[in-house]
């Protein structure tokens, strides 16, 4: 007998960085309850779906989610009660359908994914089956690589550092539990380092170092010490990922003003595109690095080309700002081959059913895809489920410290032992 949903409440709850978000609530008519909590982030695409805020400032700085709450409930409500929680599809282009806008503006993306994900938990728990599996099917099996943040620059951190997160993927390792035992083990490893140069050891947002180190080179020699003082063999055993976040100190592109890239924290000036280019190439050749993320601008359609062209057949191109998970910007970057990987962020969109269509393009694409946190998280482990369901191979969900971002990694030491035999663990970048 299919279930239905009974009712649909929401609240407002803090993030990580002690920012309000939504938590939504959805009951079936069998007594079953699931929730799901929303994150938030800093480094934010200007065509990411609308965070609906209150913009009370007498109220949490005016960043409040009381009208987010109240969409759910006066508005979203009405319309699910009654509905087959396991119609995924029709239930998220219903939502899609009652905001009407193009970007989510009218109930907020907050809004319409705390809905979603509360649905589909719901379903889930309905069919007594675990959400990977759920959402996967029974060839959900495959454990991501941890793309782990450990040393913070950009808006991320208050330090020298221009570029966001420098992050470490233990590409060697024979399992999830001992990939995240390598990085967990170097993340204390550059602790050490960072204290015997006399740097700070507080960590960022999303729970790597924010040393004010003397360049952006520094960072990667310090990471790449802290790989060898753990015991492995860097960029066999662990590779460097970096997420510069070019769009944080792009200058220009407006009115037909070329795009620059200031990199005036760490005293390196401006540089065009063709020269941050021709930086990350020194770089490969120098450092393990095998992943780059948003290394131009969002809106840096040509120069992301150009950088394809040159560094793709060497590392993975990840684009996050200039696609937001957005089908649309996904498919004109397959066209111009802008890229050959996207970050995939569920509240950048906004359903659980649209990065699930992002993902598809990315498949016929033959395009790598990584499952992404925000740096204002929660509790709430949704995208480990959803990372093993897509089974793309790669998830980018902080350092090795911070419950919000623990918090999912426990969750996939929990599927991998649920797993056993049948779990897969394999370096998806492997050439």
């Amino acid at each position: 007998m299919n279930r239905k949903i009974d009712s649909v409440r929401a609240m407002e709850i803090l993030d990580s960085r002690g920012n309000p978000t939504i938590r939504v609530f959805v009951t079936l008519d069998n007594g079953i309850t699931a929730s799901a909590s929303v994150p938030s982030g800093a480094s934010t695409g200007e065509n990411e779906a609308v965070e609906l805020r209150d913009d009370d400032a007498k109220r949490y700085g005016g960043k409040g989610v009381l009208k987010a709450v109240e969409n759910v409930t006066r508005t979203i409500a009405p319309k699910l009660v009654g509905l087959d929680p396991s119609r995924q599809a029709e239930i998220d282009h219903l939502l899609i359908d009652l905001d009407g806008t193009p970007n989510k503006g009218k109930l907020g993306a907050n809004a319409i994914l705390g809905v979603s994900m509360a649905v589909v938990r719901a379903a889930a728990q309905a069919a007594n089956i675990p959400l990977y599996a759920y959402l996967g099917g029974p060839g959900a099996t495959r454990l991501p690589v941890p793309m782990m943040n450990i040393l913070n620059g950009g808006k991320h951190a208050d330090n020298s550092v221009d570029f966001q997160e420098f992050m470490v993927m233990p590409i060697g390792a024979p399992t999830f539990a001992e990939a995240l035992r390598y990085g967990a083990e170097t993340f204390h490893a550059l602790r050490n380092i960072l204290k015997k140069k006399g740097y700070a050891t507080g960590v960022g947002d999303e729970g790597g170092f924010a040393p004010n180190l003397k360049s952006n080179d520094e960072a990667c020699d310090v990471i790449l010490a802290a790989i060898s003082a753990a015991g492995y063999r860097p960029g066999k055993d662990v590779a460097i990922a970096l997420d510069p976040a070019a769009s944080s100190f792009a200058e220009g592109g407006s009115g037909g003003a070329p795009i620059t890239y200031n990199l005036s924290k760490s005293g390196q000036g401006r540089k065009s595109a063709a020269d941050m280019t021709a930086l990350f190439g020194q770089w490969i050749e120098r450092y393990p690095i095998i992943s780059i993320e948003d290394g131009l601008a969002e809106n840096d359609w040509e120069g992301f080309q150009q950088h394809t062209a040159a560094l793709g057949k060497r590392v993975q191109i990840v684009g996050d700002d200039i696609y937001v998970t957005n089908t649309q910007f996904i498919a004109r970057g397959i066209r111009e081959k802008c890229s050959n990987a996207v970050l995939i962020k569920l509240n950048q969109i906004g359903t659980v059913t649209e990065p699930i269509e992002a993902i598809n393009l990315c498949r016929k694409a033959g395009w790598g895809y990584v499952i992404s946190h925000r740096s204002g998280e929660t509790e709430d482990p949704f995208m480990a489920d959803f990372a093993v369901a897509m089974g793309g191979g790669q998830i980018k969900t902080g350092s090795a410290c911070r419950s919000e971002r623990i918090a999912k990694y426990n969750r996939l030491l929990e599927i991998e032992a649920e797993l056993g035999k049948v779990a897969v663990f394999e370096n998806p970048l492997a050439r």
